[in-house]
């Protein structure tokens, strides 16, 4: 009997392979070291291997498919369905031999490596600035404390951190000081390191990433991060498929013919969600100082709050950045794209 099918679940040191034949019968059922994984795996013939797309699924691929096996990786929360009763390796990896079978399974593209170091340079640029974001605030707080508050913003963070370094107009207890200053001193180093992945990612800003940067809203760190993550369009069929990929739909609890729509889902990529709602949020701010650009959104405002706007415009920034990316064009103004389509009808 010979493997057509392996599950393989994967972990840290163990992991668990379960292969079927081509009429679905158990041919094996085999725990592995990781450093008898790739030797394993090379004497056996090509065959379909899934796994849950998760930590280190990506390079695992790369590795399988250099040997000739046909790789598909898939969300984990699409396996789980799969799994029958209990929670141990063999059954996860029995759970995954069957999902990646399915024919309605939806799979996720092997990423490059340098696709993953295009996202690991925002990851990183992502947890500076909440490191920040603490430091910031713990400032603050501890400053609060003495009676010593400034305006928000950087000038207001400057001010905090002359008032500790110098003591201002009344001097600070040394003990303050002393306690303090390390805070100043990691604020100053986490702003160099921020700015050095401010450059590594302006250098990925390549020709897909510049043509997502014509739609309002979105910056060069979105761009770059809507270009690194979204490697294949083709995988989504629609706008809206990207969309709800991300996050940015309504979460359904409908039945019996009767449709029921909650807040959004926040499924998906939460760090592609939060670029595209601040973008939004940008926009909105711009919307409301210039309301005869934006009567779109300002007819929504009339309907909707404000936050509800932003969501929305949000999800079709997303739907639009699919049409950029999957028709290889730049974005056109609704105005501009109507101009275009009367000229093309006149022309005919």
């Amino acid at each position: 009997m010979q493997i057509t099918t392996i599950g393989l679940d994967l972990a840290k040191s163990t992991f668990q392979v379960h292969a079927v034949d081509a009429a679905g019968r158990v041919v094996l059922i085999k725990a592995l070291r990781r450093g008898q994984l790739q030797a394993y795996f090379s004497k056996l013939p090509a065959c379909l291997v899934g796994m849950e797309a998760c930590a280190t699924a990506h390079h695992w691929a790369r590795e399988l498919m250099k040997l000739g096996h046909d790789v598909r990786l898939m969300p984990p929360a699409y396996v789980k369905p799969y799994v029958r009763r209990g929670k141990n390796d063999a059954a996860d990896a029995a759970a995954i031999c069957e999902a990646v079978t399915r024919p309605s399974m939806r799979f996720v593209p092997v990423k490059t490596v340098e696709q993953q170091a295009a996202l690991m340079a925002h990851r990183s640029r992502d947890l500076l600035i909440r490191q920040r974001t603490q430091l910031l605030n713990a400032l603050r707080a501890h400053l609060a404390e003495l009676g010593l508050v400034a305006p928000q913003g950087r000038e207001g963070i400057a001010k905090l951190v002359g008032i500790v370094r110098t003591g201002g107009t009344d001097a600070l207890p040394a003990a303050v000081r002393a306690a303090l200053m390390p805070l100043i001193g990691q604020l100053e180093s986490l702003q160099l390191q921020i700015a050095a992945l401010d450059r590594a990612i302006h250098t990925q800003h390549d020709e897909a990433s510049q043509r997502l940067e014509t739609i309002p809203g979105i910056g060069i760190i979105g761009a770059t991060a809507l270009a690194a993550t979204v490697t294949d369009p083709a995988a989504f069929k629609s706008g809206r498929d990207l969309a709800a990929w991300i996050g940015l739909v309504p979460r359904q609890n409908s039945s019996g013919g009767k449709e029921k729509l909650g807040s959004i889902s926040k499924q998906g990529d939460r760090y592609l969600r939060k670029l595209l709602v601040v973008g939004a949020a940008a926009v909105l701010r711009h919307a409301r100082a210039h309301p005869d650009k934006h009567p779109w959104l300002i007819q929504l405002l009339a309907r909707r709050p404000a936050k509800v706007a932003v969501v929305a415009l949000a999800n079709k920034m997303a739907r639009i950045a699919w049409a950029v990316l999957s028709r290889g064009e730049t974005y056109r103004t609704p105005t501009l794209a109507a101009r275009e389509a009367k000229g093309l009808a006149m022309g005919a």
